[in-house]
């Protein structure tokens, strides 16, 4: 299951992981972030060994969002070094999605 991040934790988590990081801005109010949130969580376990997921929840980490120019969720953002290299918006089916991720992992 993906973890919450925060802002406080946000720069050393995403830049001191040795894997790319997914992040999943999303929101407790959001029908498609509802949605896309058990994928998520399937790909967080299923591609363990090659990413570490998190989700980010807009509403309580506002600035985060501020930041990476979230204006629509669910946002998802590839992290690789600390550095976004891809972003995701809206949901989508998990073949997809896992598509997606391995293109630019």
């Amino acid at each position: 299951m993906a973890k919450a991040i925060t802002t406080a934790d946000f720069d050393v988590v995403v830049s001191g992981s040795d894997k790319p990081v997914l992040v999943d801005f999303w929101a407790s109010w959001c029908g498609p972030c509802r949605a896309l949130g058990p994928v998520v969580d399937q790909i967080s376990e299923e591609m363990a060994d090659r990413l570490t997921v998190y989700k980010c929840n807009v509403d309580d980490e506002a600035d985060l969002a501020t930041r990476f120019r979230i204006v629509s969720i669910p946002t998802l953002i590839l992290f690789k070094g600390g550095q976004p290299v891809h972003t995701i918006v809206g949901n989508m089916p998990k073949p997809a999605l896992v598509s997606e991720l391995e293109a630019n992992l």
